[in-house]
Protein backbone atom coordinates (compact mmCIF):
# COMPACT_ATOMS: atom_id res chain seq x y z
CA UNK A 1 0.00 0.00 0.00
CA UNK A 2 1.42 3.30 -0.47
CA UNK A 3 2.48 5.32 2.51
CA UNK A 4 -0.48 7.67 3.67
CA UNK A 5 0.32 11.49 2.63
CA UNK A 6 -0.85 14.74 3.99
CA UNK A 7 -1.07 17.51 1.86
CA UNK A 8 -0.36 21.25 3.17
CA UNK A 9 -0.92 23.97 1.14
CA UNK A 10 1.25 27.78 0.80
CA UNK A 11 0.01 30.10 -1.28
CA UNK A 12 2.61 32.64 -1.11
CA UNK A 13 4.82 34.41 -3.64
CA UNK A 14 6.56 35.98 -1.16
CA UNK A 15 10.01 34.89 -2.02
CA UNK A 16 9.09 34.61 -5.91
CA UNK A 17 10.08 37.23 -8.40
CA UNK A 18 6.70 38.09 -9.50
CA UNK A 19 3.02 36.76 -8.35
CA UNK A 20 2.17 33.60 -9.80
CA UNK A 21 3.58 30.69 -7.49
CA UNK A 22 0.86 31.96 -5.34
CA UNK A 23 -1.81 29.93 -7.23
CA UNK A 24 -0.61 26.93 -7.74
CA UNK A 25 -2.17 24.92 -4.61
CA UNK A 26 -5.58 25.56 -5.54
CA UNK A 27 -4.91 24.52 -8.99
CA UNK A 28 -3.12 21.38 -8.10
CA UNK A 29 -6.16 20.68 -6.16
CA UNK A 30 -8.82 21.83 -9.16
CA UNK A 31 -6.66 19.45 -11.29
CA UNK A 32 -7.60 16.64 -9.41
CA UNK A 33 -4.43 16.22 -7.05
CA UNK A 34 -6.14 14.76 -4.05
CA UNK A 35 -8.95 12.34 -5.93
CA UNK A 36 -6.13 11.00 -7.94
CA UNK A 37 -4.46 10.09 -4.80
CA UNK A 38 -7.75 8.95 -3.45
CA UNK A 39 -8.43 7.00 -6.76
CA UNK A 40 -5.23 4.98 -6.55
CA UNK A 41 -5.55 3.76 -2.56
CA UNK A 42 -3.56 6.39 -0.93
CA UNK A 43 -5.05 7.15 2.52
CA UNK A 44 -5.07 11.20 1.98
CA UNK A 45 -5.81 14.12 3.87
CA UNK A 46 -5.43 17.69 3.59
CA UNK A 47 -4.35 19.86 5.78
CA UNK A 48 -5.56 22.73 4.31
CA UNK A 49 -3.71 26.10 3.02
CA UNK A 50 -1.75 28.14 5.33
CA UNK A 51 -2.36 31.59 5.63
CA UNK A 52 -0.83 33.16 1.87
CA UNK A 53 1.21 36.36 0.30
CA UNK A 54 0.62 37.88 -3.40
CA UNK A 55 4.17 39.71 -4.21
CA UNK A 56 4.40 43.60 -4.74
CA UNK A 57 7.36 45.13 -4.74
CA UNK A 58 8.91 45.99 -1.32
CA UNK A 59 10.64 48.92 -1.57
CA UNK A 60 11.31 49.09 1.93
CA UNK A 61 13.57 45.97 1.99
CA UNK A 62 14.76 45.71 -1.78
CA UNK A 63 17.21 43.21 -1.65
CA UNK A 64 15.47 40.68 0.89
CA UNK A 65 11.66 41.03 -0.06
CA UNK A 66 9.20 40.10 2.10
CA UNK A 67 11.25 38.48 4.66
CA UNK A 68 8.68 38.80 7.54
CA UNK A 69 6.20 36.97 5.21
CA UNK A 70 8.64 34.44 4.38
CA UNK A 71 9.65 33.80 8.09
CA UNK A 72 5.88 33.56 8.81
CA UNK A 73 5.20 31.23 5.92
CA UNK A 74 8.20 28.87 6.59
CA UNK A 75 7.21 28.81 10.64
CA UNK A 76 3.21 27.99 9.56
CA UNK A 77 4.62 25.01 6.91
CA UNK A 78 6.88 23.58 9.24
CA UNK A 79 4.46 23.38 12.51
CA UNK A 80 2.04 21.34 9.79
CA UNK A 81 4.83 19.52 8.35
CA UNK A 82 5.54 17.98 12.04
CA UNK A 83 1.84 17.82 12.93
CA UNK A 84 1.68 15.39 9.34
CA UNK A 85 5.26 13.46 10.62
CA UNK A 86 3.93 12.83 14.26
CA UNK A 87 0.83 11.57 12.87
CA UNK A 88 2.74 8.93 10.81
CA UNK A 89 2.08 10.81 7.16
CA UNK A 90 4.13 11.73 3.93
CA UNK A 91 4.28 15.62 3.95
CA UNK A 92 3.30 17.08 0.48
CA UNK A 93 3.64 20.79 0.36
CA UNK A 94 2.18 22.68 -2.36
CA UNK A 95 4.20 25.96 -2.72
CA UNK A 96 4.60 28.95 -3.47
CA UNK A 97 8.24 30.12 -3.81
CA UNK A 98 11.15 27.75 -3.04
CA UNK A 99 11.84 29.32 0.25
CA UNK A 100 8.43 27.63 1.32
CA UNK A 101 11.03 24.65 1.49
CA UNK A 102 12.53 26.38 4.53
CA UNK A 103 9.60 25.32 6.59
CA UNK A 104 9.28 21.92 4.88
CA UNK A 105 12.83 21.46 6.49
CA UNK A 106 12.39 22.50 9.45
CA UNK A 107 9.52 20.62 10.16
CA UNK A 108 11.14 17.82 9.52
CA UNK A 109 14.25 18.53 11.70
CA UNK A 110 11.08 19.07 14.77
CA UNK A 111 10.56 15.66 14.93
CA UNK A 112 13.95 13.94 13.13
CA UNK A 113 16.84 15.67 14.65
CA UNK A 114 19.33 16.75 11.62
CA UNK A 115 17.76 14.88 8.21
CA UNK A 116 18.92 15.44 5.07
CA UNK A 117 17.94 18.15 2.06
CA UNK A 118 17.86 16.29 -1.08
CA UNK A 119 17.55 19.40 -3.29
CA UNK A 120 16.14 18.84 -7.02
CA UNK A 121 16.97 21.90 -8.70
CA UNK A 122 18.80 23.39 -11.19
CA UNK A 123 19.82 26.08 -9.06
CA UNK A 124 21.53 25.78 -5.77
CA UNK A 125 19.71 28.56 -4.11
CA UNK A 126 22.99 29.50 -2.16
CA UNK A 127 22.46 33.74 -2.90
CA UNK A 128 22.43 35.79 0.10
CA UNK A 129 20.94 39.69 -0.08
CA UNK A 130 24.72 40.88 -0.32
CA UNK A 131 25.59 38.84 -3.40
CA UNK A 132 22.45 38.92 -5.01
CA UNK A 133 20.10 41.71 -6.33
CA UNK A 134 17.26 40.19 -7.40
CA UNK A 135 16.07 40.36 -3.47
CA UNK A 136 13.63 37.37 -4.19
CA UNK A 137 14.25 35.12 -1.50
CA UNK A 138 12.95 32.05 -2.70
CA UNK A 139 16.22 31.91 -4.54
CA UNK A 140 18.38 32.18 -0.88
CA UNK A 141 16.30 29.62 0.99
CA UNK A 142 19.46 27.20 1.62
CA UNK A 143 21.83 29.96 2.09
CA UNK A 144 19.58 30.83 5.11
CA UNK A 145 18.92 27.32 6.17
CA UNK A 146 23.05 27.16 6.72
CA UNK A 147 23.59 30.39 7.70
CA UNK A 148 26.24 31.63 5.23
CA UNK A 149 27.38 34.94 6.13
CA UNK A 150 25.32 38.00 4.95
CA UNK A 151 22.23 36.17 4.97
CA UNK A 152 19.52 37.34 7.55
CA UNK A 153 19.09 36.17 11.18
CA UNK A 154 15.50 36.99 10.90
CA UNK A 155 15.42 33.60 9.01
CA UNK A 156 18.63 31.87 10.05
CA UNK A 157 17.48 31.58 13.57
CA UNK A 158 14.08 30.37 13.04
CA UNK A 159 14.27 27.58 14.98
CA UNK A 160 17.13 27.77 17.07
CA UNK A 161 18.93 27.94 13.14
CA UNK A 162 21.18 27.79 11.21
CA UNK A 163 19.23 24.69 10.86
CA UNK A 164 21.07 22.69 8.11
CA UNK A 165 24.62 21.46 7.97
CA UNK A 166 26.32 21.60 4.66
CA UNK A 167 27.17 17.87 4.88
CA UNK A 168 23.91 16.93 4.86
CA UNK A 169 22.76 19.22 1.73
CA UNK A 170 22.86 17.09 -1.85
CA UNK A 171 22.12 19.52 -4.90
CA UNK A 172 20.46 16.85 -7.69
CA UNK A 173 20.17 18.08 -10.88
CA UNK A 174 22.20 21.20 -10.31
CA UNK A 175 23.64 23.33 -13.39
CA UNK A 176 26.99 25.06 -13.11
CA UNK A 177 25.30 27.88 -15.78
CA UNK A 178 22.50 28.69 -13.91
CA UNK A 179 23.86 29.31 -10.79
CA UNK A 180 26.16 32.09 -9.88
CA UNK A 181 29.70 32.64 -9.05
CA UNK A 182 29.20 33.47 -5.31
CA UNK A 183 26.53 30.17 -5.07
CA UNK A 184 29.64 28.22 -6.65
CA UNK A 185 32.13 29.37 -4.39
CA UNK A 186 29.83 28.38 -1.66
CA UNK A 187 29.49 24.66 -2.62
CA UNK A 188 33.39 24.79 -3.33
CA UNK A 189 34.18 26.13 0.07
CA UNK A 190 31.69 24.36 2.06
CA UNK A 191 32.16 21.08 -0.02
CA UNK A 192 28.21 20.39 -0.84
CA UNK A 193 27.44 17.53 -2.54
CA UNK A 194 26.61 18.08 -6.19
CA UNK A 195 24.86 15.49 -8.65
CA UNK A 196 24.94 17.73 -11.80
CA UNK A 197 21.97 18.04 -14.30
CA UNK A 198 23.56 16.61 -17.20
CA UNK A 199 24.16 13.16 -15.22
CA UNK A 200 20.59 13.51 -14.17
CA UNK A 201 19.56 14.39 -17.40
CA UNK A 202 21.53 11.15 -18.80
CA UNK A 203 20.76 8.46 -15.98
CA UNK A 204 17.86 9.91 -13.65
CA UNK A 205 17.43 6.35 -12.17
CA UNK A 206 21.00 6.11 -11.00
CA UNK A 207 21.90 9.66 -10.34
CA UNK A 208 19.04 9.30 -7.87
CA UNK A 209 20.31 6.26 -6.76
CA UNK A 210 23.75 7.76 -5.77
CA UNK A 211 22.10 10.29 -3.78
CA UNK A 212 19.71 8.27 -2.13
CA UNK A 213 22.81 5.63 -1.16
CA UNK A 214 24.76 8.71 0.79
CA UNK A 215 21.19 9.19 2.66
CA UNK A 216 21.07 5.61 3.76
CA UNK A 217 18.37 4.92 5.97
CA UNK A 218 17.99 8.40 7.46
CA UNK A 219 15.45 10.93 7.38
CA UNK A 220 15.21 13.28 4.67
CA UNK A 221 13.18 15.83 3.15
CA UNK A 222 12.90 16.15 -0.67
CA UNK A 223 12.61 19.35 -2.71
CA UNK A 224 11.21 19.29 -6.10
CA UNK A 225 11.59 22.91 -8.00
CA UNK A 226 9.35 22.97 -11.20
CA UNK A 227 12.21 25.08 -13.24
CA UNK A 228 14.01 21.55 -13.60
CA UNK A 229 11.31 21.38 -16.25
CA UNK A 230 12.28 23.33 -19.41
CA UNK A 231 9.45 25.90 -20.00
CA UNK A 232 9.75 24.82 -23.78
CA UNK A 233 8.52 21.12 -22.85
CA UNK A 234 6.04 21.88 -20.53
CA UNK A 235 5.47 25.77 -19.60
CA UNK A 236 4.74 25.39 -15.92
CA UNK A 237 7.38 27.49 -14.11
CA UNK A 238 7.54 31.18 -12.89
CA UNK A 239 11.24 30.23 -14.16
CA UNK A 240 10.76 30.62 -18.18
CA UNK A 241 14.08 29.49 -19.33
CA UNK A 242 13.68 27.48 -22.60
CA UNK A 243 15.84 24.63 -24.14
CA UNK A 244 17.83 24.06 -20.85
CA UNK A 245 16.58 21.65 -18.23
CA UNK A 246 14.64 18.35 -18.35
CA UNK A 247 12.10 17.23 -20.27
CA UNK A 248 8.74 16.50 -18.26
CA UNK A 249 9.03 12.64 -18.32
CA UNK A 250 12.67 12.94 -17.00
CA UNK A 251 11.89 15.53 -14.24
CA UNK A 252 9.01 13.08 -12.81
CA UNK A 253 11.44 9.77 -13.14
CA UNK A 254 13.88 11.90 -11.35
CA UNK A 255 11.20 12.66 -8.51
CA UNK A 256 9.94 9.18 -8.31
CA UNK A 257 13.54 7.97 -7.73
CA UNK A 258 14.55 10.42 -5.72
CA UNK A 259 11.60 10.02 -3.53
CA UNK A 260 12.00 6.35 -3.08
CA UNK A 261 14.29 6.42 -0.03
CA UNK A 262 12.97 4.98 3.47
CA UNK A 263 13.18 7.73 5.45
CA UNK A 264 11.27 10.44 3.16
CA UNK A 265 9.36 12.39 5.50
CA UNK A 266 8.59 15.35 3.20
CA UNK A 267 8.44 16.71 -0.51
CA UNK A 268 7.78 20.15 -1.52
CA UNK A 269 6.74 21.11 -4.63
CA UNK A 270 7.70 24.88 -5.69
CA UNK A 271 7.71 27.47 -8.29
CA UNK A 272 4.57 26.58 -10.46
CA UNK A 273 2.52 28.87 -11.99
CA UNK A 274 -0.65 27.90 -13.50
CA UNK A 275 -1.33 30.93 -15.81
CA UNK A 276 1.71 29.94 -17.79
CA UNK A 277 0.40 27.05 -18.87
CA UNK A 278 -2.23 26.48 -21.46
CA UNK A 279 -5.58 28.19 -20.75
CA UNK A 280 -7.99 24.83 -20.82
CA UNK A 281 -6.27 23.91 -18.00
CA UNK A 282 -3.90 20.70 -19.62
CA UNK A 283 -0.76 22.13 -18.79
CA UNK A 284 -1.78 21.99 -15.01
CA UNK A 285 -3.33 18.35 -15.34
CA UNK A 286 0.02 16.94 -17.32
CA UNK A 287 1.78 18.07 -14.52
CA UNK A 288 -0.36 17.19 -11.56
CA UNK A 289 -0.51 13.34 -12.84
CA UNK A 290 2.93 13.07 -13.34
CA UNK A 291 2.68 14.57 -9.63
CA UNK A 292 0.70 11.83 -8.86
CA UNK A 293 1.93 8.51 -10.28
CA UNK A 294 5.52 9.46 -9.33
CA UNK A 295 3.99 9.66 -5.65
CA UNK A 296 2.06 6.45 -6.12
CA UNK A 297 5.24 4.73 -7.83
CA UNK A 298 8.02 6.17 -5.09
CA UNK A 299 5.94 5.25 -1.63
CA UNK A 300 3.99 2.01 -2.50
CA UNK A 301 5.64 -0.93 -0.38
Amino acid sequence: MPRPIAVIGAPTSAGAFAPGPEQAPAALRTAGLNEKLHEAGVDTEDYGDVEGFRWIPDRDKPLAMHAAAVARVALDVAERVASANADGRLALVLGGDCAVGIGTYLGVRRGHGEPWLLYLDPHPDLNTPQDNTSGALGWMGNAHLLGRPGTLRQLVELDDGPALKPERLILLGASPTRSRQAEREAIETLDIKVIAEADLAADPQNAAKDALALIGDSPYALHFDSDCIDFADLPICENTDRNVGLTHPTAFQALTHAAAGPGLQAITVTQITPYHGAADGSTMNTFTQGLVTALIDATAD
